[in-house]
C-alpha cells in the first residue's frame, strides 16, 4: 500500500464587479456606471491574466527540476491556466504552493 495521498489543489472563489457609487446629482451628460463599472472589470481580468500568461507560460518550457527550484510543479501552472477569467490564476497557483 502506499501512504502518498494526492494532492487536492485548493477552491477559488471566483471575482465580482463592484458596484458603482450611486450620485446625488445627475448631469445629463452622465455615463452608464453600472456599464463603465463591467467594462472596468473585464477589462482589469483580461489584463490580469494576460499578465499571469506572459510570466507562466515560458516556464511550461523549463526542466522539472528548475520548476521544483522555483517552487512550481507543471500540472499546477497548467491547472492556473485553465481557470476561467473570474478568477485570479496568481492568487490560486500562490495557494496551491502554501497547501504544499
Amino acid at each position: 500500500m502506499c501512504n502518498y495521498q494526492e494532492f487536492r489543489r485548493p477552491s477559488v472563489i471566483p471575482d465580482t464587479p463592484k458596484q458603482p457609487p450611486d450620485l446625488d446629482l445627475y448631469m445629463p451628460a452622465t455615463p452608464p456606471l453600472a456599464l463603465m463599472a463591467t467594462l472596468e472589470f473585464w477589462v482589469g481580468i483580461y489584463r490580469r491574466r494576460h499578465h499571469f500568461r506572459r510570466l507562466f507560460v515560458p516556464l511550461l518550457e523549463e526542466n522539472d527540476h528548475i520548476l521544483s527550484d522555483i517552487g512550481f510543479e507543471r500540472g499546477d501552472i497548467q491547472w492556473a491556466l485553465e481557470l476561467p477569467l473570474k478568477v485570479d490564476a496568481l492568487k490560486a497557483l500562490a495557494a496551491c504552493r502554501r497547501a504544499r
